[in-house]
């Protein structure tokens, strides 16, 4: 059963909206600054933060991250506002002997330009490879790439709708969105080497030594998906330790990209291969997506965006650039009361399920030792 559900605050606009988040994390546990040395369109200071509440040593800790993705961290952000209110007012507590690590806005540059990437280009989702190795090839993307980031959308159109006839819709999604590694002003660019995000990720898990412990792990992103419905992604493979945690926890509605059924393709680098890394077999990593409009309209915002950083900077000013972050806003955290109340509700459901899943495995364990 759902816990109390205080009213809602409206999604913030912009990144500055986002910073209510340290005001109020900070009265709940340590609160820590990781600041970042690129400023916003503003000339604003950057920064992502971490809070962690609860035992230092507890068994069991609840991650919930946001702003992988800088623009979806606006709605990110808001989801971890909500919850934060909710620990703060009493309507949610830890399970004892459980933790919470909320990393809020792990690409703020990304999120103060309304943007996916950060500031060098880099997809934080596709960045957690091994830079020592070869770097993983797209050959489709570099079929297409001329057209993705051409002026002509007919042409782009037309050539993506043969590249799906020919070899499949999922074909088509990957070779777009599946990373690539050869092209720093295209999309979904895993990077040349670790980025701030991920530098920030490898850094709290060994300060807050979360290898060995139970964890519940749910990255917050949007724009992929059913209006409004909050999709809870597993990219662990399918007969593993941490589909089965994942399918315990939170039942029938987890999909699974490596089998078919989830609104994600198959993807290189993601930021869930950091965590199955230190995983335990009770442990699990989700994606919750929260999704807006189609997976076309997603790659038509998106590349409108890339076409318009290609020159460098843009003026924040102009209206040619207002347009394009207007566009990525609207379908990365839509203005729309009914999305926003729907990604809350999901978003709080999805929490409890994880403390809910946690808190039976204590007692199971206690049961059989």
């Amino acid at each position: 059963m759902l816990s109390a559900l205080p009213p809602a605050m409206p999604f913030p606009h912009e990144y500055a909206g986002t910073q209510h988040f340290a005001t109020h994390a900070a009265a709940l546990g340590t609160l820590r600054e990781h600041p970042l040395a690129q400023r916003g369109p503003l000339g604003e200071a950057l920064a992502s933060h971490s809070l962690w509440q609860g035992p230092k040593e507890a068994a069991q800790v609840l991650v919930v991250l946001s702003g992988t993705h800088g623009v979806e961290g606006l709605a990110g952000s808001a989801i971890q506002q909500d919850l934060v209110r909710r620990l703060a007012a009493q309507h949610l507590t830890l399970p004892p002997d459980c933790a919470l690590l909320l990393v809020h806005l792990l690409n703020p540059w990304g999120c103060a330009w309304l943007r996916r990437c950060d500031a060098e280009g880099i997809d934080l989702n596709r960045n957690f490879i091994d830079f020592n190795a070869p770097r993983p090839l797209n050959p489709g993307y570099a079929q297409l790439r001329d057209l993705l980031l051409g002026e002509d959308a007919a042409a782009r159109q037309s050539a993506l709708a043969a590249y799906a006839d020919a070899h499949g819709r999922a074909a088509l999604e990957i070779a777009v969105s599946g990373g690539q590694y050869q092209d720093p002003a295209g999309p979904f660019f895993g990077g040349t080497g670790p980025a701030h995000g991920r530098q920030l990720v490898e850094t709290l898990i060994h300060d807050h030594a979360l290898a060995g412990r139970q964890l519940a792990v749910i990255d917050l992103h949007t724009g992929l998906g059913p209006y409004g419905y909050g999709e809870i992604i597993c990219d662990h493979d399918p007969d593993s330790d941490g589909t089965r945690t994942a399918q315990r926890w939170y039942g029938d509605a987890v999909t699974l990209p490596l089998a078919g059924t989830s609104s994600s393709v198959p993807k290189t680098g993601l930021l869930d291969y950091a965590w199955h890394a230190i995983m335990d077999a009770r442990s699990c990593f989700v994606t919750l997506e929260f999704g807006t409009f189609s997976t076309d309209a997603l790659f038509d915002v998106l590349l409108q965006d890339h076409r318009l950083h290609q020159q460098g900077m843009p003026d924040w000013h102009a209206d040619t650039t207002r347009a394009v972050k207007h566009a990525m806003r609207a379908h990365f955290c839509p203005d729309a009361a009914q999305w926003q109340q729907l990604v809350l509700f999901r978003a709080r459901q999805v929490i409890d399920l994880a403390l809910t899943g946690m808190h039976r495995d204590r007692h199971r364990d206690k049961e059989q030792s």
